[in-house]
């Protein structure tokens, strides 16, 4: 089985280097745009008499159409009068095609939202690139295998060399030395390399691995050996683990980058605004205000990695809750959780359980972790943000809140592992393939009108229009 990964790195290129960057990235947001504009020219002169002419909308079509329209006249002349982009001999081709073949995943994914066969929110049509909102960014495709890769590491006697097409070698940061070891023993292959300039104004290559699994000494031998631990993440602790029977396994505390680093960002976005418009002084603030920004980033990011890591490494189950963190984030708490990253830690710490062979169980959103008691199983009522301990009105059994939160997702693993091993959540809400959990007697009853949707009506479904609940079989407008 084949997992794929990414490995990035920190480039370190010359002036002419980083030049030569900068020319490939305006080269695929201007590949980009032109396939964008043979898109719009030719839906433009459709009409309702005569034949209809032919719309570009796949990558493989937009390839073509860019590739003849790149050595015709339309596209400029060179100095010696002969016609075609003069300076496309400057770049590697691979941008351009590239380029387009996003641009039709883009094109592909409007179409999908217009005829209802994509989930979540719609698509909206392209738009053209530009150099101060877009990221600026190039992707290359590796060709060749072994020592005839187009890209490669480790090239002469310096390990922390890159070669990419028609850029050279490009000097790296970091240590390449875990991916070089896998490419060498052929567990692993470069597919793309993404090249792009960060808003701290490093140059970043991030490059994708097709690698086999994980040495079999790495994973777990049986998952259902291990006992279930649950996780409760919070706000004050970022998380807490605990068994079943109550006990707490270990805790572990968030660095919390962006609120330590408050004070500094304010006085740098007061810098900033004291800056003149488009002056130099504006431009060197607005750069130490991003890498203030991008610092924070990555604190956040090797937090999560770190611990994403040990957890899968000395953990063989374990029970995550399902939060609704997109509705969270409209709340006074929308900072802190930012802060926490919570999304990032669970996206993380899934595909990491996967490749070491461990099972990771996600609980029904509405199972009442926080208010149920973890030794008589009463449900209580909600508790205040500002409540730290748990204590139950029937058996007056008193435990930390998280803890016994944490203890609650364990013992749902556990009956869920019995029932059925390797089980996931069992209610997917605002999916057709599933029911919601509420039904027409309840309080939400009235939005909750049970009915049939047509493709046509999938097509017109704004977010104007009230929420359904489709039945299975039905195109969901959600």
């Amino acid at each position: 089985m084949t997992r794929h990964t990414t490995f990035c790195f920190t480039l370190k290129p010359t002036p002419s280097q980083a030049e030569a960057l900068a020319r490939h990235v305006g080269a695929a947001r201007f590949a980009f745009n032109q396939c964008l504009a043979f898109v719009r020219d030719a839906l433009a002169s459709k009409s309702d008499e005569g034949p209809s002419p032919f719309v570009p909308w796949s990558g493989f079509d937009l390839i073509n159409a860019f590739n003849r329209w790149k050595t015709t006249a339309a596209a400029g002349a060179d100095e010696s009068g002969a016609p075609g982009l003069p300076w496309r001999t400057q770049v590697c081709q691979q941008v351009f095609e590239e380029a387009a073949v996003d641009l039709g995943s883009a094109l592909a994914a409007f179409s999908a939202g217009r005829k209802g066969e994509r989930k979540g929110k719609r698509a909206r049509f392209p738009r053209f690139k530009k150099k101060t909102r877009d990221r600026p960014s190039f992707r290359l495709r590796n060709k060749g295998h072994g020592a005839k890769s187009a890209i490669r590491l480790g090239v002469g006697d310096d390990p922390r060399m890159l070669r990419l097409p028609k850029l050279g070698d490009l000097a790296v940061r970091e240590c390449t030395r875990r991916l070089r070891r896998m490419l060498a023993k052929g567990r692993a292959k470069i597919l793309f390399a993404t090249v792009a300039l960060r808003s701290s104004g490093r140059w970043m290559v991030s490059m994708n691995v097709a690698a086999q699994e994980l040495h079999s000494a790495l994973r777990h031998a049986s998952p259902l050996d291990s006992p279930v631990v649950g996780i409760d993440r919070g706000l004050t602790t970022f998380a807490v683990l605990a068994e079943a029977s109550g006990r707490e396994v270990e805790r572990i505390d968030a660095p919390k980058p962006l609120r330590n680093s408050l004070p500094a960002l304010r006085k740098a976005s007061q810098s900033l605004s004291r800056k003149k418009g488009d002056s130099r002084n504006r431009a060197r603030a607005r750069a130490a205000l991003a890498k203030m920004h991008a610092r924070i980033g990555a604190i956040r990011r090797d937090f999560v990695h770190r611990e994403s890591t040990r957890l899968a490494k000395t953990h063989g189950r374990l029970v995550l809750e399902d939060l609704c963190t997109k509705g969270l984030m409209k709340t006074t708490l929308a900072r802190s959780l930012a802060d926490s990253a919570w999304a990032m830690f669970a996206s993380v710490l899934a595909y990491k359980m996967k490749w070491r062979g461990a099972e990771l169980m996600v609980a029904d959103r509405f199972f009442p972790s926080t208010r149920r008691c973890n030794t008589c199983g009463h449900v209580g009522e909600k508790l205040a943000l500002s409540e730290r301990t748990f204590r139950c009105g029937r058996c007056g059994h008193e435990a930390d809140r998280d803890t016994n939160a944490a203890a609650n997702l364990a013992s749902y693993g556990a009956t869920a592992s019995v029932a059925a091993p390797g089980c996931r959540s069992h209610v997917a809400a605002k999916h057709a393939e599933t029911r919601n959990a509420c039904g027409e007697g309840s309080a939400d009853g009235r939005l909750l009108v049970i009915r049939e949707t047509s493709l046509v009506e999938a097509g017109r479904a704004y977010a104007r229009h009230p929420r359904r609940v489709v039945v299975a079989g039905t195109v969901n407008t959600l």
